[in-house]
Order: C-alpha cells, then structure tokens, then sequence
C-alpha cells in the first residue's frame, strides 16, 4: 500500500519497479526461470569486459553488438540509445541534454560521461559493457577512462570493425526504407519483390537523404580523421577485425 510505502521511506518509483518485477517473475514459466539461473551462472565464469566497439556506418555494429552482449554476458549502452531513453525518463542529466539538444547545441562530453555513469549501475552490466558510439576523440577517451578507474576498471578491448569503404558505399547506398513499419530492403542483397514497393502492402519505399555514395564517402573521411586518435590511444588494447566476411 502507499502507506507501506511512505513508512518505510520506499520511493514510488522503487516500488512500483519492484512490482513490476515480481510480475514478471510470477508469470514466467518454471523453465524459464530455471534457464535463467543456468544463464546466470554461466556468466558468473566469465571474465569481467569492458569494450569499446568502433567501426563506421554501415559496417555491421548493430549486427555484431548483440553477439557480444549474449557471449561475454555484458549490456550494450549505444550513447544515442542511452540520452533518448534518459530524455525520456527525465532524469536530471536527461533533462540537461533535452535544453541543449531543444536549442540546437551538442550534447557536451560531460553529459554524455555522466549518463554512461548512470548506466554502469544496470544489472545487466554486472560483468561489464560493450560501449558503441562513444568515444569519438581522445578527450572523449581520457574521461572514459578516469570514470572507470574511479571504480576500479578499465578498458580492455577495442573491436575496430574493418571494412574497405566502397563496400560500406554499397551497403548503404542500396538501402530502401518502408516508413510506416521500418522494414528495409537492398536492391543487391535483399530487394523487394516489385523494385521500389514494399513486400507487404505494395506502397512506396523510400531511401534516406543521407544514404547516397557521394555523402556517404564524406561521412566515412569524416569518420577515419576523427577515429584513427582514439585507436592510438587505446593501440595496446584494440582487435581489428574484418567486417567484410561472414
């Protein structure tokens, strides 16, 4: 009851979280929950991992990102993920991104270290984190990492997804978009059944302004003058791998 609540100095919030939580621990099955603990208690045999995943538009993140996650039993905190959902919540940090963004600023490096911190305290980060989109630059990289050796850790891999550029051209610039449901299509490797119509209701598809080869070959000089810092600084600890492969 609020009652309860308001005795024991339980903020709402808390205990509205807490309910939910039971719920869903009510509903889930027998075997799930049991397949739960398995999955927990392998990830308590695994190494603690803090990564940082780097790699250039189109070069296949969010596709290996997840991988990632279920192997090494980490959270993924994707920055633009983490500011939306702290816009979202209202948070304090949410709130101070929301008036630079709503003026038209940048969101400082600051900011987006605070809302890293915040999230660092997840449950599903217990065993660490693969960081995606975050850091840009070596200034972005040096408060990184003195937020982690407050607590003790730092980074011990960079995943530097490689892949040549023309490649990454092709991926993106073949892309079409179904607005309405977000399905996508590639007129190389997954067209449509009708060229330019979605699969399912036959209307137009769309491809994003941004998702032409000559844009495209700007963002990814943009991306290799701005990226090539952060693997010197972090050069003892980086992986490259070849994104162009199954």
């Amino acid at each position: 009851s609020f009652a309860c609540c308001i005795q024991t100095r339980t903020p709402l919030s808390t205990t509205i979280v807490m309910a939910s939580a039971a719920a869903a621990l009510a509903a889930a099955t027998t075997d799930d929950l049991v397949q739960e603990l398995r999955r927990r208690q392998r990830c308590l045999e695994k190494p603690e991992t803090h990564a940082i995943l780097v790699g250039p538009p189109g070069c296949g993140k969010g596709t290996q990102a997840p991988k990632i996650v279920d192997e090494f039993c980490v959270c993924h905190l994707a920055t633009g993920d983490m500011l939306r959902a702290a816009v979202s919540a209202g948070t304090d940090l949410g709130k101070k991104a929301k008036a630079v963004m709503e003026a038209g600023g940048l969101v400082d490096d600051d900011l987006v270290v605070g809302i890293i911190a915040d999230n660092l305290d997840r449950p599903d980060c217990y065993r660490g984190f693969v960081l995606d989109g975050f850091p840009r630059t070596v200034g972005q990289a040096e408060k990184l990492d003195a937020l982690l050796a407050a607590k003790g850790k730092k980074i011990e891999s960079v995943i530097d997804l490689r892949v040549d550029d023309e490649v990454v051209v092709e991926r993106i610039s073949g892309r079409w978009i179904h607005k309405a449901s977000g399905r996508s299509y590639h007129t190389t490797f997954a067209p449509p059944k009708v060229e330019g119509k979605d699969d399912v209701t036959g209307e137009p598809l769309m491809r994003r302004k941004d998702d032409n080869p000559d844009t495209i070959r700007t963002r990814l000089q943009a991306f290799h003058k701005q990226t090539m810092p952060v693997l010197q600084h972090y050069k003892d600890v980086v992986k490259d791998i070849n994104a162009d492969q199954n």
